[in-house]
């Protein structure tokens, strides 16, 4: 691919200072300086969906398939209000990306100490691999569902095709964001479809959507769900992979160049989240209509509301379309997440590897304990290792919006983009909210 005047010169401005994650991508897709909006604005669309993918990934559907099944619309404004602080989370990490040029890794290696970064590289290690870890196993249940592979099989079969999506990366950015955007646009379209199937309530859906309940403060377990909601939500990786994949842009890195893709970004960046709200929503609604409406209230399992989905709808192919969307769930976010990989390394430790070695590390990472685990306790095991990737997950991530709110606070390194007063209040207090709700969550986790 040849690259534009306005691409190379993106790439100078910046190669002096430090070389950028994903040096290969980088300010690699054409912006188009036409005076209308919207050629504008299409240059920008993708990182945002590509960021969207960690929202519905498998470790999400248990959590909305329980609240469905046992508590009907009643947590709909948990998912809602989980949605807005990822748009804030978001809008911060692809500004940091942006006004700075460091992705969040880099600039937690230049403000921190050695010992500082060095652990906050390990947390982080730690969330992708868990995070992995939920989309491989939930991939390999899909392709048991579909077409009765063994889960270890699955799990293989999993780890590999992922490699052979991200080859597209060398014939340009674009290409993987494509197939993550197709990927999406199939889960929105088969729970869509699901949605219709099941005759949900609207009205109460639309109660429950923006008014809280007050029921969650008084049941434990209905807390104890809405804490989980919100940690499979807002994942730590994803504010590692927006800083950075924003900068594939080549947009001029001036002050009025980088005002203009900030604001595109989040136009992108919250579209995509929207999208990722509705099929949350979605997963819950038919959970709701189909399992609660019924008396069906402990549909936590995967595999369970595949087996109940065709005869309480009373359509044949329900089950295989939530499969499928399963499938595309677990394919999208192992690309995403295997990205985010690479990012963190680099970005931590300014090691460079060769992205297939990055690729194949962060493979190995996920498959090693889920083929130990399938082998040995079979289905039932895996949804235990669900469950725990997704307390991993709530552990580490404040180690990564505390750093992002305290960077993009910065004068010295946003210069004008720094945050306003009303953005670092409500910053602050998101991070102070995820961090008490997470930590409930994992003692709760310990000691139940």
């Amino acid at each position: 691919m040849m690259e534009t005047a306005t691409s190379t010169i993106a790439k100078e401005s910046v190669s002096k200072a430090h070389r950028p994650t994903l040096p290969n991508v980088f300010a690699s897709v054409d912006v188009s300086s036409s005076s209308k909006l919207w050629r504008r604005m299409l240059g920008f669309i993708g990182p945002g969906f590509m960021v969207a993918v960690g929202y519905m990934d498998p470790g999400n559907w248990a959590t909305d398939l329980a609240a469905g099944s046992r508590y009907g619309y009643t947590l709909l404004f948990v998912i809602m209000a989980s949605n807005l602080m990822a748009i804030l989370l978001q809008s911060l990490s692809l500004k940091l990306g942006i006004a700075s040029e460091r992705d969040l890794a880099q600039a937690c290696r230049e403000r921190y100490s050695r010992p500082v970064s060095f652990a906050l590289w390990i947390f982080a290690e730690i969330a992708i691999a868990a995070c992995d870890l939920a989309e491989v196993i939930g991939s390999a249940i899909a392709l048991q569902l579909l077409f009765h592979i063994p889960l270890i099989l699955g799990v293989i079969i999993t780890s590999v095709d992922v490699l052979v999506i991200l080859l597209l990366e060398h014939r340009g950015f674009r290409y993987l964001e494509a197939v993550v955007m197709v990927l999406i646009s199939t889960i929105a379209v088969l729970f869509g479809i699901e949605t219709i199937l099941s005759r949900p309530e609207w009205l109460p859906i639309l109660h429950h959507l923006f008014v809280p309940s007050r029921e969650i403060f008084h049941d434990r377990e209905m807390l104890y769900i809405a804490i989980s909601i919100l940690g499979a939500t807002v994942m730590p990786h994803n504010l590692y992979l927006h800083s950075s994949i924003v900068q594939t842009r080549a947009y001029p890195r001036t002050v009025e160049g980088k005002r203009d893709a900030i604001k595109f970004a989040n136009i992108d960046s919250a579209v995509a989240l929207s999208m990722a709200l509705f099929i949350n929503a979605a997963i819950l609604i038919v959970a709701a209509a189909v399992f609660h409406r019924n008396g069906h209230f402990e549909v936590a399992e995967i595999d369970d509301a595949y087996r109940l989905l065709t005869p309480l709808l009373g359509f044949t192919g329900a089950s295989m379309m939530f499969a499928l969307a399963l499938l595309a769930s677990g394919q999208n976010s192992t690309i995403t997440g295997t990205l985010a990989g690479q990012i963190v390394m680099e970005g931590f430790l300014d090691i460079h590897l060769p992205s297939w070695l990055r690729r194949l590390i962060t493979r190995l990472v996920a498959i090693i304990p889920a083929i130990i685990v399938t082998a040995i306790y079979g289905s039932s095991g895996t949804a235990k290792l669900l469950i725990l990737s997704q307390v991993i997950l709530s552990m580490q991530l404040s180690f990564a919006v505390f750093p992002l709110v305290q960077f993009t606070s910065d004068k010295h390194r946003m210069g004008t983009f720094v945050n306003s007063t009303w953005t670092r209040v409500a910053g602050w207090a998101v991070a102070i909210l995820i961090a008490a709700l997470n930590l409930w969550l994992l003692v709760e986790s310990i000691f139940a």
